[in-house]
């Protein structure tokens, strides 16, 4: 699918909504990005975005990365190693299969405000709101 064409069927303001609500219940951080390349293996790509974006900074190492790469039809979902030691392989798997199907049913808005969400859950449960908590990074989609 053609870059443009997908970001044209985003509501990017809902989506951006759902990142600022989920991160209201947490210290965490959860970034959309939109690949403009076709990539073989998107998860490699995600991983260097990833550190790129200085994802890696977060006081609590619980920044979690959606890459997308509309033009060869995959994604990756990418959480540092505060997320990962909370969550395991099992969540990443279900949350994967999950962002999947509903990318295939074609609302790709939808499927990525249930993404965030479930991402968000995870993360107000093992890294919840605290006081003083500043946004680390920005909520906008990158593309």
């Amino acid at each position: 699918m053609k870059v443009k064409e997908f970001i044209s069927q985003l509501d990017e303001a809902r989506i951006v909504a759902a990142i600022g609500a989920a991160e209201q219940k947490t210290s965490g951080e959860i970034r959309v990005y939109i690949s403009h390349r076709a990539h073989a293996d998107a998860l490699t790509y995600a991983q260097k975005r990833f550190h790129q974006l200085g994802m890696t900074q977060t006081r609590q190492r619980n920044a979690v990365l959606l890459y997308l790469a509309p033009r060869s039809r995959q994604f990756a979902i990418v959480g540092d190693s505060g997320v990962h030691e909370k969550c395991g392989d099992a969540f990443w798997q279900d949350v994967s299969a999950k962002l999947g199907a509903a990318l295939k049913q074609g609302d790709y808005t939808a499927a990525l405000i249930q993404t965030v969400q479930q991402i968000g859950d995870l993360l107000a449960a093992h890294f919840p709101h605290l006081d003083g908590d500043v946004n680390e990074l920005p909520d906008a989609i990158i593309h």
